[in-house]
């Protein structure tokens, strides 16, 4: 395997009269096709690490590869771009448009990025839509959703631009037992059948007992990394 994600020396301080550090000369290289956890207490830097490693925060000092390229050379636009072809996100809230349909929110990306037309947005849309059980979900509103299906139409619109590497905050955190275990088995499929990358922060444990990888912050800093035999 060869690492598709690698950060070095990654430091995040928050400025203000009392700088604040986040995230504390992190090194790690992820895999791919890895399934990663990364836990940690509340306030132990895990989210400003995870947007940070999606490319979603600048660091203070330190660089992170993504696909072989330093994104320290990359402009604004550079970044957009990337994070839009090479990576897709799913957060605790799912952040659907509610004014749109549920095939309109997943092709959105796919619209933006601009390779394929409409009608192969679409097809490419379903076919996602139904991969994750939701497809006769297509036509309604989030709002006709329950807390389930509105995260699996979220990581249907993350996969939508067939992204390397798959970045989830909390994605199980506002959901019950039962739609937390589903969404596990997807992320864990997504990896281990269709070759994904994954990295996802959780509290939850018995998401994390399904990863290949955990690796424990506190402070800011890598206090454990765990892999499966």
């Amino acid at each position: 395997m060869s690492a598709i994600l690698r950060a070095e020396n990654l430091v995040r301080i928050l400025p203000g009269e009392v700088p604040v550090t986040l995230v504390n000369d992190v090194s790690l290289a992820i895999e791919r096709g890895e399934f990663i956890c990364i836990m940690g207490p509340s306030g132990s830097g895990k989210s400003s690490l995870l947007y940070l490693l999606g490319l979603l925060d600048v660091p203070t000092s330190g660089r992170v590869w993504l696909d072989g390229e330093e994104t320290s050379l990359y402009g604004e636009d550079d970044l957009a771009n990337r994070r839009l072809e090479k990576l897709g996100f799913v957060f605790q809230f799912h952040f659907l448009l509610a004014e749109f349909s549920v095939i309109d929110n997943v092709t959105l990306p796919i619209r933006r990025l601009g390779r394929l037309d409409e009608s192969a947005a679409r097809e490419r849309g379903l076919e996602l839509l139904d991969r994750l059980g939701v497809v006769e979900q297509s036509a309604k509103y989030p709002h006709q959703l329950s807390g389930g299906q509105r995260q699996r139409v979220a990581i249907a619109r993350a996969l939508a631009n067939d992204p390397l590497i798959l970045l989830a905050d909390e994605p199980t955190g506002n959901l019950d037992s039962a739609s937390g275990g589903t969404v596990r088995q997807i992320l864990h499929t997504l990896a281990h059948q269709m070759g994904k990358t994954v990295v996802a922060v959780t509290h939850d444990a018995s998401f994390a007992a399904a990863a290949d990888r955990r690796i424990g912050i506190v402070d800011g800093k890598i206090d454990a990394d765990w892999r499966a035999p």
